[in-house]
């Protein structure tokens, strides 16, 4: 798969197989991965990846962590701006109501978008998690840098065959999983990422987002 098809085809999968991923693509993909831009040269980032029976005890820690405490535990940083304005407000909106009508959950249901959206803390059924964590003195170029290392991420597991879902919503449970973790103090969580094989039997397959067309997002000087 060449450069172009993986970014067509990578999505944000809801729905996977429990198909194992075997440990040398993980490592393959992650070793390539690090060749990402960064800053100085900082490589800012770390990586955890938790499968097979560790991860099926941190399933069980989260289903009960999320009864306990629905909202989290107090997110590190703002996953979303505290004033989301249009046009940003409007594509988080379309977005939403565009994977709950392929679920079939209208707005009124607000119990069964929250029991959907729990399904985040079980990895959608996934084999494999990711967790990247950074270095708490680090400032906003650092955290670009983690954004280049997880995009090569999920395009080089498109070119094994695998899919991934990138999950912010990680960040606010970040005593539980910098406890499961062993994160150090000086080291924070920024996000999670769900791997494995996309389910493509179910009704979320078939999800493409839409974009806002090139016109919209770039300009063109002396072109």
């Amino acid at each position: 798969m060449n450069v172009q098809d993986a970014i067509a085809t990578r999505r944000s999968v809801r729905e996977f197989l429990d198909t194992p991923v075997p440990g040398d693509v993980i490592r393959r993909v992650l070793a390539q991965a690090l060749r990402a831009p960064s800053g100085g040269n900082l490589q800012p980032w770390h990586l955890h990846v938790v499968g097979g029976e560790k991860l099926a005890e941190l399933k069980a820690i989260m289903r009960t962590r999320v009864q306990e405490a629905p909202t989290g535990e107090g997110s590190e940083y703002d996953i979303y701006p505290r004033e989301l304005v249009a046009p940003y407000r409007d594509r988080r909106f379309a977005v939403g109501e565009a994977m709950y009508a392929r679920l079939g959950i209208p707005r009124e249901d607000k119990a069964a978008r929250r029991e959907w959206f729990a399904r985040n803390y079980q990895f959608f059924g996934a084999p494999l998690a990711l967790f990247c964590t950074v270095d708490r003195r680090m400032g906003p170029p650092q955290w670009s840098d983690l954004g280049m290392v997880l995009q090569n991420v999920m395009l080089l597991l498109r070119g094994e065959g695998l899919d991934s879902c990138p999950q912010e919503c990680w960040a606010i449970y970040p005593q539980t999983i910098g406890r499961f973790i062993a994160l150090p103090p000086e080291r924070m969580l920024f996000t999670g990422m769900s791997i494995g094989y996309a389910d493509r039997s179910r009704p979320l397959d078939a999800l493409v987002t839409e974009r806002a067309p090139l016109s919209e997002v770039a300009e063109f000087s002396g072109i």
